[in-house]
């Protein structure tokens, strides 16, 4: 069971008052209906065909037919059909009305009876977060979107093929429709869920950032001890002081370690206090013997040809 088939469950079971139902069916019809002579709701949720079926036979005081079919495309399910052949003008002129939603209260529920017709979320549990409603028109899925940013949930609009999509993708906001929708268990889920991968990509951009450090220190560690190489290869070290030769001997011993780290490995071991701007400081001035020295063989050699 996926996890929009689970939040429609548990949203198609919360007790509604009337003005809530009201405009839930009012949704479910504008965005999931077909009509002609009479009214056809296709649905593939067994709970929220109850739940719909409830709602009409309460509110507009008809029964609808109920059909059973079982689709054996890809994998076997079963699709309800529910036929409405009363109140075909009334229910006519719900669906092609430009609903006016005066309170929060029956914002959401449109919201809600929009959701369980043609709505979907990602998974949480997989890679990012996607929450939308698909619908025929943009001018619908504007009016869905434009109903989602009145709450700040920063809904915007695509199109998809032959469909428009009006959809949010924060997951704070998705959060707070689902709590919206009084979806108590599957907001539980949803926030276990993120919870868990925000902490699972904290640790990863950490290691990662770990192992970025760690390379960065090897890499340096590694000129280093080139600069220190070429300095024995050329009879140099008579030109470096007594402080900078402990440097030398402890990276040689300590190869892979930071700056930071061999500036405190020194000073624990020998009299020599220092810190990591004390190591660079001697470092740069191999380095710089190096590059003299290096210089002064370049001329000599242009000098020769």
């Amino acid at each position: 069971m996926t996890f929009t088939t689970r939040l429609k469950e548990e949203i198609s079971k919360n007790t509604n008052n009337e003005i809530e139902n009201r405009w839930i069916l009012e949704a479910f019809l504008k965005y999931n209906s077909k009509v002609s002579d009479n009214i056809t709701l296709t649905l593939e949720n067994a709970s929220v065909t109850r739940f719909i079926y409830k709602i009409i036979k309460e509110t507009l005081g008809v029964q609808p037919k109920i059909i059973v079919r079982v689709q054996k495309r890809f994998r076997v399910k079963q699709i309800y059909i529910l036929e409405i052949n009363e109140r075909i003008d009334y229910l006519k002129e719900m669906i092609n009305d430009v609903p006016v939603l005066d309170s929060d209260e029956e914002k959401v529920a449109f919201l809600k009876g929009a959701f369980l017709g043609v709505g979907n979320v990602s998974n949480p549990k997989t890679s990012g977060y996607h929450l939308e409603y698909i619908l025929d028109s943009e001018a619908d899925a504007l009016d869905i979107a434009k109903l989602l940013n009145e709450f700040n949930l920063n809904a915007k609009v695509i199109k998809r093929g032959y469909k428009f999509i009006a959809y949010i993708k924060m997951s704070e906001s998705i959060s707070d429709l689902i709590k919206m929708f009084r979806a108590i268990r599957s907001l539980f889920e949803f926030e276990d869920t993120r919870i868990y991968r925000d902490h699972k990509n904290m640790v990863n951009r950490l290691n990662n950032c770990e192992l970025a450090n760690q390379e960065k220190t090897i890499q340096s560690g590694l000129k280093q001890l080139d600069d220190i190489n070429y300095l024995k290869s050329n009879d140099l070290l008579s030109l470096i002081d007594e402080k900078t030769k402990i440097v030398i001997t402890y990276r040689e011993k300590y190869p892979d370690v930071s700056m930071q780290e061999l500036a405190d490995i020194i000073t624990m071991e020998t009299d020599y206090k220092l810190g990591k701007s004390g190591v660079n400081h001697h470092f740069r001035s191999i380095k710089k013997i190096r590059e003299n020295h290096e210089n002064i063989k370049n001329k000599e050699g242009s000098k020769n040809e």
